[in-house]
């Protein structure tokens, strides 16, 4: 059954300039950085864009750590099957086996790289323990800053070779479009499908308000994060707007598992009114051994769950949200003061500062936690090398889908998907390169389907919309309300003499939230059971009729259908 209608691009300016590279990268954390450091060398040109500064991926706001089997008791098997038991029967295998067996070894290569973790008394890597995991196997640095550390010791490598003719990059540029070429014109192995052009990008404060260029290349690297603020409240910064997965639907690629939404279990509670970026208390600090309580005192997850405050995410959030439920309360507490004052500080730097900040001193007093978004497990559709199903278009890091995560994402787990996919992709484009596959981008063609355009003023409502109904907790009618309300948002408001809606900035991010809202939106009302981030009242047990992916794609006209990948497994 077909589902709403979406643009098959955005409203904007014909591009004012063109340049022409060998392959785009789209997003500077770590997939984005690891897979322009890798092309760099082995391809003639490669053009690096960042929606901000180059330091301003969304990696810098990893807390936790890397997780990776690199003490001499643990073993990649062991790795697999946490990765598997938390993804909660969708996971893909082989995927888990490329990224549990690969691992290692780029964690040690983000060691060369500069890359500077915290060590043990032994002199090696400290590791520790995170929810979900049997073993101590999380790399960390700072203590409680490790997306910082490797965004610095990567930005810095680009850094030391922005001279280089064989890579530019361009910081504060807003990615629109996927430009693609006439079907068929990606040669042999495309299937007929319209292969990648390039794409159209703004860069803000370029000499016009506009500043809309093309880059045309044969083969796109996206790697835009996350989806955070298509929810009212999330961890994830302000520029993470689903752009990279709005961007693909509208190029013909197929997105699965965009169900599947991780709400951290312990993120700062600011009351009812608190938006946007909400400061997150890293799991990190629960596998230290802070303990969950209700606001009566009472610890209640060792009732839940064999693992206790260690469980799955999924497992702690909805144990959270039950829990509420049973107290009338709005939040729950997270307890470290048995941790001792002079650990925490020296441990998690970071979060004592932030919590100082909000007036919090968890040395002395719980800290008031619920759950809010925090990761996307679904994404763009992928195979193991980070190919698209549309010819040219790879995906990496979290706007991708390879199979790793399955219903629920294991925690740390995302920056080594980041690291080892966009390392993998790198090498795939390289040897097609070599191999004569890539040679000149086809020439860009108009899409059928149309343009669109969402007023900007709107992104609260779409906001408000999916996170009231397909929240930690959904149901049939919360999904239904939430895609009326989504269907009822003016996506043609460049056309409409009453909307106040240019193409800008805002606009263009605001139509890629509506578009992702209402695809997840979507593919939720069609999965009838709970399994990992998705978890409906309605249908509140797995059914094994449902052991398997949710893709979805845009027809010719821009309609939402299922769809099955070329990629997928």
């Amino acid at each position: 059954m077909n589902g709403p209608r979406l643009a098959r691009a955005l409203a904007a300016p014909a591009p004012g300039w063109t340049t022409a590279a060998d392959a785009v990268v789209v997003g500077s954390g770590i997939a984005g950085l690891t897979a322009a450091l890798e092309l760099r060398t082995r391809v003639p040109r490669v053009l690096l864009v960042t929606k901000g500064e180059l330091s301003s991926g969304s990696t810098v706001w990893a807390q936790g750590g890397i997780a990776a089997a690199l003490h001499p008791e643990d073993t990649p098997d062991a790795h697999l099957t946490d990765t598997l038991t938390a993804g909660g029967g969708l996971s893909d295998p082989d995927a888990v086996r490329v990224l549990v067996t690969e691992g290692p070894d780029r964690v040690r290569e983000l060691v060369a790289r500069g890359t500077t973790f915290d060590l043990g008394p032994d002199g090696g890597i400290a590791l520790t323990r995170e929810g979900g995991h049997r073993a101590d196997r999380i790399a960390h640095a700072g203590g409680d800053a490790t997306g910082r550390e490797i965004s610095r010791a990567l930005v810095a490598q680009i850094d030391a070779v922005r001279h280089d003719p064989g890579i530019e990059v361009i910081e504060n540029a807003l990615v629109l479009d996927v430009l693609t070429g006439e079907p068929g014109a990606g040669g042999p192995g495309s299937g007929g499908r319209p292969p990648v052009a390039g794409v159209t990008l703004h860069v803000r404060g370029a000499g016009t308000r506009d500043g809309v260029g093309a880059a045309l290349a044969p083969v796109v690297v996206l790697a835009t994060g996350g989806v955070g603020q298509v929810f009212r409240s999330s961890t994830n910064p302000p520029g993470a707007t689903g752009d990279g997965i709005a961007a693909a639907l509208r190029a013909g690629a197929a997105v699965g598992d965009l169900e599947f939404v991780q709400f951290h279990p312990t993120v700062l509670w600011r009351g009812l009114g608190a938006k946007g970026q909400q400061p997150l208390i890293s799991e990190a600090v629960r596998g230290e051994g802070a303990l969950l309580l209700d606001v009566d005192g009472v610890r209640f997850m060792p009732a839940e769950h064999e693992l206790a405050e260690l469980a799955p995410r999924d497992v702690v959030a909805h144990a959270i949200v039950r829990r509420t439920a049973a107290t009338g309360a709005d939040h729950v507490l997270l307890d470290a003061r048995h941790l001792g004052a002079a650990f925490l500080r020296r441990r998690f730097p970071s979060i004592t500062a932030r919590l100082a900040g909000h007036g919090i001193d968890w040395t002395e007093e719980p800290v008031p936690v619920a759950p809010a978004q925090h990761y996307h497990s679904g994404g763009v559709v992928t195979d193991a090398r980070g190919r698209t199903d549309v010819p040219g278009l790879y995906a990496v890091g979290e706007v991708a889908c390879t199979g790793v995560h399955g219903a629920n994402r294991l925690a740390s787990n995302s920056l080594l998907e980041g690291l080892v996919f966009a390392h993998r992709a790198a090498r795939d484009v390289a040897r097609r390169y070599d191999d004569g596959e890539l040679r000149h981008a086809p020439d860009p063609v108009a899409r059928p389907g149309g343009t669109g355009l969402v007023a900007a003023p709107a992104r609260s409502r779409v906001q408000r919309a999916t996170s009231d109904g397909a929240g930690p907790v959904r149901s049939a009618e919360s999904l239904a309300r939430a895609a009326a309300d989504l269907a009822a948002v003016r996506t043609d408001a460049h056309r409409a003499s009453d909307v106040v809606a240019d193409p800008q900035a805002a606009e263009w991010e605001t139509t890629n939230v509506h578009h992702v809202a209402t695809a997840l939106v979507h593919a939720a009302a069609l999965r009838t059971e709970s399994r990992g981030g998705h978890f409906r009242t309605d249908f509140p047990a797995p059914d094994a009729a449902w052991q398997r992916r949710v893709a979805l794609a845009l027809d010719e006209d821009g309609a939402l259908a299922e769809a099955v990948p070329a990629v997928a497994r």
